[in-house]
């Protein structure tokens, strides 16, 4: 069996599974977020700092985060896997990538856990 060290999961089964899972978790949280919209009738800077002050809200938030990331990550591997032949390219696209989305994760981390 060939392992390909540049895919996620290790295998498509994995990729499909976190796929689906990082898709519900990213449902979850926009149902999340539109409750809280919702149910609050006026939002001033003051509620929705509050709002992201909870604990619940940050770990939701920075767990959303990786799930969208973990989304982006696959689906940009499969893309360029598919239509990126040449390796070098490739390898050099999914590591633009790659620091893309860390500096993402940085960058939200530090934002969501600074309120």
């Amino acid at each position: 069996m060939v392992s390909n060290a540049s895919a996620l999961g290790r295998t498509g089964i994995h990729d499909w599974l976190l796929l689906r899972a990082s898709a519900m978790i990213i449902v979850l949280y926009v149902l999340y977020m539109l409750g809280f919209v919702v149910t609050t009738p006026d939002i001033t800077y003051e509620v929705w700092r509050g709002f992201f002050a909870s604990s619940i809200t940050k770990v939701f938030t920075v767990l959303a985060l990786f799930s969208i990331l973990a989304h982006a990550w696959i689906g940009m591997w499969q893309v360029l896997t598919d239509y990126v032949k040449p390796l070098a390219l490739r390898l050099m696209l999914q590591l633009a990538i790659i620091v893309a989305l860390m500096a993402y994760l940085i960058y939200g981390t530090i934002v969501v856990w600074g309120v």
